[in-house]
């Protein structure tokens, strides 16, 4: 175990950022759909799980699952670059934002792979990957804190009758989204044999659980 956490920055220190949004390409590398909206009658969901490589790779295949990107959200630099979200100094997480057809996948399908493919337990790192940009988050869009909520709840009863700690999972508001450069995008699709630090805790949601 880590002897200490890392710590977000305050806003007065954080870096300042650019204008200018980070460039992206057209179409999603696996899907061929966009990276970018808008997404008329589809839904979009948010979230955190540590490096968003691995994450992101857990939802592009999902049935139902129009197209996914990686960026950073909730921290405090607009349009931080890789590179200084890695010094702790943005704030921001790394995360998948997940675009999905409401009448194909539901948001708490989404959430049971959220919750059964990493370790929320660990407040500001995932694995070895320690730093603020690898805590865990779910970041909701109208209608959507009461089934995180809930999510949260539930996983984490299962979390404790199975000797793991509590849930450090944050669950805000969705914030500004700021796209990943673009070798990030889909990145293990590009580089089958690329790192991937994500593990789950092995604990699953029994059907019907988070329904």
């Amino acid at each position: 175990m880590w002897s200490t956490q890392p710590k977000m920055p305050s806003p007065e220190r954080a870096l300042p950022g650019r204008p200018t949004r980070m460039p992206i390409p057209a179409a999603h590398f696996v899907t061929g759909n966009p990276l970018d909206g808008p997404f008329p009658g589809l839904s979009i969901a948010m979230v955190g799980m540590g490096c968003f490589w691995g994450a992101e790779r857990k939802f592009w295949s999902i049935p139902g699952v129009f197209s996914t990107s990686v960026g950073y959200a909730a921290g405090y630099t607009p349009n931080p670059t890789y590179k200084e979200v890695c010094t702790g100094q943005t704030g921001h997480n790394e995360v998948v934002r997940i675009v999905f057809d409401p009448a194909k996948v539901s948001f708490t399908r989404l959430l049971r792979v959220f919750w059964e493919s990493h370790d929320p337990t660990q407040g500001m790192r995932q694995g070895n990957d320690a730093g603020t940009q690898y805590r865990s988050g779910i970041y909701v869009y109208p209608g959507q804190r009461r089934d995180a909520e809930f999510s949260r709840d539930q996983f984490g009863e299962l979390l404790r009758s199975s000797g793991f700690s509590a849930i450090t999972t944050e669950i805000l508001d969705a914030p500004e989204y700021y796209f990943a450069e673009e070798y990030h995008q889909q990145y293990l699709a590009k580089n089958p044999m690329g790192y991937c630090g994500l593990g789950g805790t092995g604990v699953t949601c029994p059907a019907g659980l988070l329904d």
